[in-house]
Order: C-alpha cells, then sequence, then structure tokens
C-alpha cells in the first residue's frame, strides 16, 4: 500500500504531473539533465547547491517514475549517468513554456536569442533541444 505522499491528491492529471514535478527542486533537476546536458550526480549537483540526499531523493523518484533512467557510464564504468527516457524528453516543450512564462513575468533571464527562437521557431527549437538530449545518451 503506498505512503500518504506516493497517493495522488486527485485524479486529475495536473495534480498528478505537479505530485511528482511540483517541489522546489525536480524541474530544476530535469532543466540541467534535458537542457543542459549534465548527465553525472556531480555534473547535476554542481550549479544549484542542492544538497546531496535532496538530489539523491529527486533522481530516484524520476528514475521510479520512468522520467529518466540509470545507466553505467560508457568512459567510467565506476560511473553512473542519468538519462531521459522518452517521457523525460516529453518534458522538454513543458520546460521551454516554462522559460518563456519566466522570462516574462519573473526576474528570471535567458538569452535573448533563445528566448526569439522559443517564440517564433518554437518546433524547431524543440526538435534542436531533444536531439541534442538524446545524442548527449551515449
Amino acid at each position: 500500500m503506498p505512503s500518504g505522499k506516493d497517493t495522488p491528491r486527485s485524479n486529475c492529471p495536473i495534480a498528478c504531473a505537479l505530485d511528482l514535478l511540483g517541489d522546489r527542486w525536480t524541474l530544476v533537476v530535469l532543466r540541467d539533465v534535458l537542457l543542459g546536458q549534465r548527465r553525472t550526480f556531480s555534473e547535476i549537483a554542481v550549479d544549484e547547491g542542492i544538497a546531496t540526499n535532496t538530489l539523491t531523493d529527486r533522481l530516484e523518484r524520476l528514475i521510479e517514475a520512468g522520467v529518466l533512467e540509470r545507466r553505467r557510464d560508457s568512459r567510467d564504468g565506476r560511473s553512473r549517468r542519468y538519462v531521459p527516457t522518452e517521457s523525460g524528453l516529453e518534458l522538454i516543450p513543458v520546460l521551454v513554456d516554462l522559460m518563456v512564462w519566466g522570462s516574462k513575468h519573473t526576474s528570471g533571464s535567458v538569452p535573448a536569442e533563445l528566448l526569439t527562437r522559443a517564440v517564433t521557431a518554437r518546433e524547431a527549437l524543440l526538435a534542436e533541444l531533444v536531439e541534442r538530449a538524446r545524442e548527449s545518451d551515449d
């Protein structure tokens, strides 16, 4: 039987998605893996100051949900890499839309060229980002 925190608040797909993605760190982790091509634990942990136990928890939750996979690093068999699944890749448009919204309505900033592409050439940008995320799985 699932614990209280594993039980969805409702059957609403938005509420269910927020149960998985809506805490302080999960979308930051996904941004780094999906858009920043950070794949190892140390690469993900480096910039944001996320506590290692919190990062471990978020990565495990994303793996359990089928958003990320943990794979052995082909260059260093002792290391593990976190790579997006197809389900994870489907979150790239969500992250891009959050970036556009955040640049309009918060103090966050993004390079002007990226913002312009996200607004005027969205589909081409999304295709490029998905391809780049797939390529960095190697």
